[in-house]
């Protein structure tokens, strides 16, 4: 009559090990996010035209917050668009 125990969340195997996701401006050892960059900004952007999170794309603090700037400085000056139709 009880509930079913899993033996984690959301009932995957305890076997699978998740790789840690690796911010991709470090490997490139990129100085500075071009604001101007409207492909490399759309991959960190969902198709809401939303700034993804740092647990879903695997950038880290510092990248993020640089991030964050570049994308709104692009959508001040059009080259992105605030929302998707």
């Amino acid at each position: 009559m009880a509930f079913e125990k899993k033996d984690n969340k959301g009932g995957r195997p305890m076997n699978r090990k998740s790789r840690k996701k690796v911010c991709t401006f470090c490997v490139e050892k990129s100085d500075f996010i071009d604001y101007k960059d409207s492909q490399k900004l759309r991959r960190f952007m969902s198709e809401r035209s939303k700034i993804l999170p740092r647990r879903v794309t695997g950038t880290c603090a510092a990248h993020q917050r640089e991030l964050t700037v570049a994308i709104k400085r692009a959508r001040h000056l059009a080259l992105i668009a605030y929302i998707s139709d």
